[in-house]
């Protein structure tokens, strides 16, 4: 063999050599670019998988966003942003964000307008990919870690408007492959997709707890229409009623003063006539026991009338005017007139006031003549409770009451409290029952806690409730909604 074909079957050799290591080249690129792409396709499902298992919650979306899109393209670390059109939001980062120092740093720079100093806000200006494969000759750029040397930001657009970046560091200079990046472009369209789908789930939700609001809302007006329905109709009835037992009870009464004139008439007429002792007795006997009877038919048919009164003015319809009303001014009224009458109706009548009203109070939306008809009856329930208790201590006990006023926001709250007798247990579950009383007979109808609670409750939808303590005190809180419930 010549020397020159020992030369052409090396060279052969040498060809053979090459020729099987660019094979085994391009064998090993194809199966990179098929692993990328199966480990693309794993990263898409378990994306959507996450959308699907929490979609009120986008939070582990954009966490598992991170760490696939970082195990896509071997990243070192990923930043995860979302854009509301105006600011840029942190959402999720893995990788060199786990380092505390760095992460808070980096964290602390968001919420942030898109700026060319921090790369996914570059992105975000240029609506495009922003590839940078060497930080160092990158001016002007906000860096957090020293330890990335490049980087590059995927723009998360749906409908060609930006809502977000997938930001991607290397420790390496010379940024990431074009097979990397393509598969980046394809895999921020899902990424998108999953976080508008947790976008829209969030805004259905959102939209429905609105709409159960509404509902609640609305059955509550609808109770009350039926309510105020139900009252009107009550009203009417009591009203007919009461004025067709008026017309009796007036006949009753008349009569019955009229009689008891006559008997002292008939004793006028009995002394100048002649008659023996024992007759006389007995006749001046039984006149006197008819006299009694009809002063007892007298004063019950007082109490009766009274009654008939407070149920036709139970049951009128009309109520005021409806108007914004200053509350401390009206409590401090209210104590003024129930002072006074007071003072007028029993002779050295006193009685210790304290006022607490909150001077932030301001307004509230009410039938004023209505709310005060409700503070002249506590107060002059206190009135009766502290005069009761004071007649059973003695003169060594001091009546007082108090008035205080709170602003609860929307709503305004009002209490009233006395040191007298105090409520029973088993009587307190039945003050507020129509025609329930413990006054004696002749002194009180029942019907005046009955038509507070009504005008509170069911007229201005707010709520009254009482708290006592027997022989100590008695304290009764209103709370008004602030603005109309008409």
């Amino acid at each position: 063999m010549t020397a020159t074909q020992d030369d052409m079957i090396a060279e052969l050799q040498r060809a053979n050599v090459d020729l099987q290591q660019r094979l085994d080249a391009a064998l090993a690129r194809r199966e990179s670019d098929y692993n990328e792409r199966i480990e693309h396709q794993a990263a898409t499902i378990d994306v959507l998988l996450a959308m699907s298992a929490s979609p009120e919650d986008p939070q582990p979306v954009f966490d598992l966003i991170a760490v696939r899109a970082r195990d896509i393209c071997g990243a070192y670390g990923v930043t995860v942003c979302e854009f509301d059109g105006s600011l840029l939001h942190w959402r999720a980062s893995t990788g060199v964000s786990e380092d505390p120092a760095v992460r808070e740093a980096a964290k602390a720079a968001y919420p942030t307008p898109p700026t060319r100093d921090l790369a996914p806000g570059r992105a975000i200006l240029n609506r495009a990919i922003v590839h940078m494969r060497d930080h160092d000759t990158e001016p002007g750029l906000l860096r957090f870690s020293l330890t990335v040397k490049s980087s590059v930001v995927v723009p998360l657009m749906r409908g060609g408007v930006p809502i977000g970046t997938l930001h991607m560091g290397s420790r390496e200079r010379g940024g990431f492959s074009d097979t990397q990046i393509e598969l980046l472009k394809t895999f921020a369209e899902q990424a998108v997709i999953a976080i508008s789908s947790a976008e829209t789930y969030r805004a259905l939700e959102s939209r429905t707890r609105e709409l159960s609001q509404s509902l609640d809302n609305l059955r509550t007006a609808q109770d009350r229409l039926v309510q105020t329905e139900k009252l009107a109709s009550l009203g009417q009835l009591t009203a007919g009623i009461a004025h067709e037992i008026k017309n009796p009870l007036n006949f009753v009464n008349n009569f019955s003063a009229l009689s008891t004139e006559l008997v002292g008439e008939m004793n006028d007429v009995l002394a100048g006539a002649a008659l023996d002792k024992k007759t006389r007795g007995e006749l001046e006997e039984l006149a006197q026991t008819l006299k009694s009877n009809l002063e007892k038919v007298v004063q019950h048919g007082k109490c009766a009338d009274s009654i008939v009164k407070n149920m036709l003015q139970h049951s009128r319809e009309g109520s005021g005017e409806h108007r914004p009303t200053d509350i401390n001014a009206i409590v401090d009224e209210s104590l003024n007139l129930a002072y006074h009458g007071a003072r007028a109706e029993k002779a050295g009548f006193s009685i210790a006031f304290q006022r607490d009203l909150d001077p932030c109070l301001g307004m509230a939306d009410i039938y004023p003549q209505e709310i005060t008809r409700v503070l002249l009856n506590l107060i002059s329930n206190g009135f009766y409770a502290t005069t009761k208790r004071r007649a059973e201590v003695g003169d060594g006990f001091e009546p007082m009451l108090s008035a205080a006023t709170k602003n609860l926001g929307d709503k305004v709250e009002i209490r009233i409290r006395d040191n007298g007798t105090g409520i029973p247990e088993g009587v307190k579950e039945k003050i507020f029952n129509p025609f329930f009383t413990t006054k004696p007979s002749g002194e009180g109808t029942g019907l005046g806690l009955s038509m507070s609670h009504d005008i509170i409750v069911k007229q201005h939808g707010g709520s009254i409730d009482v708290e006592t303590e027997p022989g100590v005190f008695t304290e009764f809180k209103i709370v008004l909604p602030r603005a109309s419930q008409r």
